[in-house]
């Protein structure tokens, strides 16, 4: 019984140190990791330059084990520390951990798989609790139910813009010929979406007076249309700065039993999977 409760206390300790950034070693913890993915990231990167690479390729190689070492004991913590570790696993933090801790492992199966080591810049996105950013969480939840109010708008303008290109882009085939790059239909509606969104990669370009016209026509549309998903966007952020969720104050406090984060201050049971806090 008392073996039981030292381990749960000792797993507790651990996850609270783990995934809290309200206690000084949870900081700690959190500003060591992410030192650590900063380094990672730009290891990988003086590997990809081979004249760096040739000259330190050992050093670079050593200093990428120790962070890889590091990232499997933290990533076994993890799930160790945690009451339901499927719910961590399977979740978007838990997936990511995974595959930026496995490609050194899999460099010895398939050669080059250790530049997937850039996938652990993701992992920068726990800066929000390393920098006490949690009161942007409102404004992070806020845009996302703001994304969702919206969905359909953008959906019908997304629509109606490739309806555009797909005229634009048949009218420009009948006029403009091979010669030019419209060589068919669809590499025509390319050029439309490319035009329309002012990308302008300049690979097909209208020869005739009327195809030029008519691309003129196409760019000057494209700067009003950028301005629409702006516009409904911001409509529906400024409509859910009205209601009373912009009123809520969340916390870094992380669920023991399924790690979600971003509860309201006065919460006692996790509104994911119900446990106590």
């Amino acid at each position: 019984m008392n073996q039981r409760k030292i381990t749960t206390k000792w797993k507790e300790k651990l996850h609270e140190i783990i995934y809290e950034a309200d206690t000084p070693m949870g900081k700690w913890f959190d500003i060591i990791l992410f030192i650590l993915i900063i380094v990672s990231v730009i290891l990988v990167m003086l590997e990809s330059v081979k004249e760096i690479d040739n000259a330190y390729h050992k050093i670079l190689l050593t200093w990428e084990w120790i962070i890889t070492i590091f990232f499997t004991i933290e990533y076994i913590a993890r799930i160790i520390s945690i009451k339901k570790p499927f719910k961590y696993i399977f979740s978007f933090y838990g997936i990511i951990d995974f595959i930026s801790t496995i490609p050194l492992y899999l460099s010895y199966i398939f050669a080059g798989s250790q530049v997937l080591l850039a996938v652990r810049a993701l992992r920068l996105l726990r800066v929000f609790r390393i920098l006490k950013l949690v009161q942007f969480l409102g404004e992070a939840s806020q845009l996302t139910r703001a994304l969702k109010a919206s969905r359909t708008k953008i959906a019908v303008f997304i629509y109606a813009v490739l309806i555009l290109s797909v005229i634009m882009g048949t009218v420009m085939y009948l006029v403009e010929d091979d010669s030019a790059g419209f060589t068919s239909i669809p590499r025509s509606i390319y050029w439309a979406i490319v035009t329309l969104t002012t990308v302008g990669y300049g690979d097909i370009a209208p020869q005739t007076p009327l195809g030029q016209l008519i691309a003129t026509i196409v760019m000057i549309l494209g700067y009003g249309i950028i301005a629409v998903p702006t516009g409904i966007v911001t409509s529906e952020f400024t409509k859910q700065g009205k209601t009373e969720n912009e009123k809520i104050h969340l916390n870094t406090q992380s669920c023991p039993s399924c790690s979600s984060e971003g509860h309201r201050d006065e919460a006692t049971h996790c509104f994911n999977c119900g446990s106590p806090l």
